[in-house]
Parts: structure tokens; C-alpha cells; sequence
């Protein structure tokens, strides 16, 4: 299963970084791949319920970060496939080191980008908007991920990195 989970994630990576765009066909299959591997094996850790929930519980959380307008469409499929390969409690944690990882390279950029001062002045205006109940994106267009000067990071290739990072340390995070 891990080795299907890392052949998904580097070629979602791959096309990420190259075209900014992870195609259909491999999310898509990813996630069909994932809840007929579980299937499959059909022990009480994996199984086509434990496929599903991490299939729904992928994609659910990650389109509330779409209809935010913070991520893309392949992400939210790429993460929904994750979840239908590694199952809910799997896919939280990767989620965590994703955001870790996301978080570390993101701070890199805006770093090297020489753009810290209207990060962080950004950051505080998306705060003040959410507190508001409105979409920060409506009033600063370069919010919205689809926005041309957004700066932005191909978010499966960080997905592909926080899934290795958790893949080295979970054997760990069980003793």
C-alpha cells in the first residue's frame, strides 16, 4: 500500500511542479486504486469502509480549504486519493506533516521572495476577513490561489514530502 501511496504522490509532485495542474486520471485512479487495494485486503485496519472514510475525510477537508479559495482542485482529489489509500487516522497525520512541511517551505519562499513584511500584513488581514465571515480573496485578489501574482507553492509536491516525513516517523509515534 505504501508503495502505491508513493508512486501516486511523486508523479502527482512531478506534474505539479512542472504544470502546476495533478490530471484527473491520477487522482482519480489513485482513489479507485486505494478503496480496491482496501478492499482487497479486507482486515479490520483496512477494508472498503476504512477506504471510504479516508477517501471522504480527504476530500471533505480539503474542499472546505478549495471553497476558500486556498488550494486547487488537484489537491483536494490528490488528498482524497491519500485518504482512500491510507485511511483516516493515516491521512490526519499526514495531513499534519503536509502542513508542517508546507508551513517551513512557504516561510522559505516568502523569505527568498524578500516578501515577509506583506506576508505577515496578509496574514492579518485574512484573520480580521474570516472574523468578518467574509472571503479575504473578495477584497485582495492576489489572495485567491487562481490569482496570477498569488505566490504560491505546487502544493502535491509538498504533499509528497509530508507524506514521506510521516511515513519515516510513524513506526516511531507507536511505541
Amino acid at each position: 500500500m505504501e508503495a502505491v501511496l508513493l508512486i501516486l504522490l511523486i508523479a502527482a509532485a512531478i506534474f505539479d511542479v512542472r504544470y502546476r495542474r495533478i490530471p484527473n486520471w491520477l487522482t482519480v485512479g489513485g482513489a479507485v486504486l486505494g478503496v480496491a487495494l482496501n478492499t482487497a485486503i479486507g482486515r479490520p485496519e483496512a477494508g472498503t469502509v476504512f477506504a471510504l472514510e479516508g477517501l471522504a475525510f480527504g476530500f471533505g477537508v480539503y474542499f472546505v480549504l478549495y471553497a476558500l479559495r486556498a488550494m486547487g482542485a488537484g489537491d483536494v482529489k490528490l488528498m482524497g486519493a491519500v485518504g482512500a489509500l491510507a485511511g483516516p487516522a493515516n491521512w490526519f497525520g499526514i495531513f499534519i506533516a503536509s502542513a508542517i512541511v508546507g508551513g517551513i517551505m512557504g516561510l522559505i519562499l516568502v523569505i527568498v521572495r524578500g516578501r515577509v513584511k506583506s506576508t505577515f500584513w496578509n496574514m492579518g488581514f485574512i484573520v480580521g476577513e474570516m472574523t468578518r465571515g467574509r472571503p479575504a480573496y473578495v477584497e485582495k485578489a492576489e489572495l485567491d490561489v487562481k490569482h496570477p501574482k498569488a505566490m504560491g507553492l505546487p502544493h502535491g509536491a509538498v504533499i509528497a514530502i509530508g507524506t514521506l516525513f510521516f511515513l519515516a516517523i510513524s513506526p516511531h509515534l507507536t511505541r
